[in-house]
């Protein structure tokens, strides 16, 4: 009997935009949330069934994804994003290197939400520890329907409970949701200003006083 292939969802992963806590003048200025877009082929959708990727240094990981929603009718309602998976842990202890490379499976089941018609997913990454200035996820691929991942090796743990998490970790943290929100508004705006002006160079852009796209800052 032949073995069934393992092929994950073709999606095109976009570059981090990472978000600044503190003052970035001032040595109290650090990364501490990133937050990566991966969108599939135009008006596709997938039944996620797992997300598998390597970890790179980040501590917890939360997702939301746009989901294609249908009516009782069988008509299309307007997409929505929601979040399926809050502060998931990735390093229990954010300050040594625990975790910090390891390969993570997150399955359907794990989900706070229905992963069906799944059409965008929004990764956001926090990392509360200062000595981890870069961090991030690689290799990450999507795998729908009832297909499993090949297994690398992934660690004994893979989550740490919420009780044994030092609630100190997410102090100065921006909310995962507000983030999210936020991070979509400025999307949004920047594909405007830039369908608007095409050979413009783009500089200072604020949105709310909250973000400049230089500096990628979050106050």
């Amino acid at each position: 009997m032949g073995t069934m292939a393992h092929e994950p969802a073709p999606c095109t992963i976009k570059s981090p935009v990472m978000l600044q806590v503190g003052d970035m003048r001032s040595e109290l200025g650090r990364p501490g949330v990133a937050v990566i877009d991966v969108i599939l082929p135009h008006s596709q959708t997938i039944d996620l069934q797992e997300i598998v990727f390597k970890n790179y240094y980040t501590a917890f990981l939360s997702l939301r994804v746009l989901r294609q929603n249908t009516t009782d009718g069988g008509d299309e309602s307007p997409s929505k994003w929601v979040t399926c998976l809050r502060n998931y842990c990735l390093m229990p202890h954010p300050h040594t290197e625990e975790g910090s490379q390891d390969y993570f499976s997150v399955s359907r089941h794990q989900m706070l939400c229905d992963m069906d018609r799944v059409a965008a997913i929004r990764l956001i990454l926090r990392q509360p520890s200062p000595v981890w200035l870069h961090f991030t996820i690689e290799e990450l691929q999507l795998f729908p329907g009832n297909q499993k991942s090949p297994q690398k090796g992934f660690p004994a743990w893979l989550s740490c409970p919420s009780q044994e998490r030092p609630a100190s970790l997410h102090d100065g943290l921006p909310d995962a949701d507000k983030v999210s929100s936020e991070v979509q508004q400025m999307w949004v705006l920047t594909e405007m200003l830039q369908a608007s002006q095409p050979a413009a160079r783009i500089g200072r852009f604020d949105v709310d006083g909250c973000y400049d796209l230089n500096l990628l800052s979050y106050t």
